[in-house]
């Protein structure tokens, strides 16, 4: 007889599942787990009813922030609505400088504002921040005791900067800059609260400004009523034109009192003499 041996058939139910039998109750499990968050999650997407709009206005109205929204949020929920999208609208809207917005359970949104601050009137009818951001083009509403700025298209940035740096240098003066300007062949020249131009040129203007800065601000705070520009256009000097009918008289050297000069205009060179004293003599313009 041969020998017994046991037999490798198992039952049917004894045998493993095979790996699609399993892969379909996983796939089954995970859609019911789907299938409750969303539930739970579409019970929470509730309607927006509220808008709060907070930040200090003087140029944009809650209003029209709450217009703006509103249109933003139209058939969304508060969990559906697109906050970027929301932020980017009212971000558009002329006067804002930045905008925050977050959901407020259960049913609000919450928008902080804050406002540009205008630094300087730019060319006609423009606006521009302390950044030389052109914030608005065309404005009927400009703020008072702005300067006026103006320049090519796209150089607001760098007249800006250098409108608040003079600005600034000129502060302990009392004098103010009324307008600044670059023209389209790169000439600068500024014009100051008391009437009298200053032209700088196209070539070293931070050196010419701080050469009127350091030997022509005493002229001009001296005798502002005579003087109608100061030319800085010069290697080492300035030149002063004065008013027409001014009796303006000759700076005086050291030594020697003020003499009456003919001329309209003086043009002048600094020097240091034997004592240290500072001269003016005649010198030739540059760009």
């Amino acid at each position: 007889m041969w020998p017994w041996k046991p037999s490798r058939k198992r039952r049917a139910s004894e045998r493993p599942e095979t790996p699609p039998r399993r892969w379909v109750s996983r796939a089954l499990a995970a859609a019911a787990v789907l299938v409750v968050l969303l539930s739970a999650l579409w019970s929470l997407d509730l309607p927006i009813r509220t808008v709060t709009v907070t930040g200090r206005f003087r140029h944009v109205s809650p209003a029209q922030i709450e217009r703006t929204v509103a249109q933003q949020v139209r058939g969304a929920g508060l969990l559906t609505v697109s906050l970027a999208d929301v932020r980017h609208a009212v971000a558009q809207l002329p006067w804002v400088a930045s905008v925050s917005v977050q959901r407020a359970w259960p049913h609000g949104l919450d928008v902080w504002v804050q406002e540009q601050v205008a630094a300087a009137r730019w060319n006609s009818d423009g606006l521009v921040n302390a950044n030389g951001e052109l914030f608005v083009t065309h404005t009927d509403v400009v703020p008072p005791g702005l300067a006026r700025l103006s320049g090519p298209d796209g150089m607001q940035t760098d007249v800006t900067r250098r409108y608040l740096a003079m600005a600034e240098r000129l502060a302990p003066s009392g004098l103010t800059i009324e307008a600044l300007g670059l023209d389209a062949r790169g000439t600068w020249q500024f014009s100051l609260s008391d009437g009298i131009t200053v032209r700088l040129g196209r070539s070293q203007v931070a050196e010419r400004f701080n050469r009127f800065m350091s030997a022509a601000l005493g002229i001009v705070e001296q005798r502002a009523a005579e003087i109608s520009h100061v030319d800085m256009r010069y290697t080492n000097g300035f030149a002063i034109g004065w008013r027409k009918g001014a009796l303006h008289n000759a700076i005086p050297s050291e030594g020697r009192h003020a003499r009456p000069a003919a001329p309209s205009s003086s043009h002048h060179r600094l020097a240091k003499s034997a004592a240290g004293a500072l001269q003016l003599r005649a010198e030739n313009r540059d760009a």
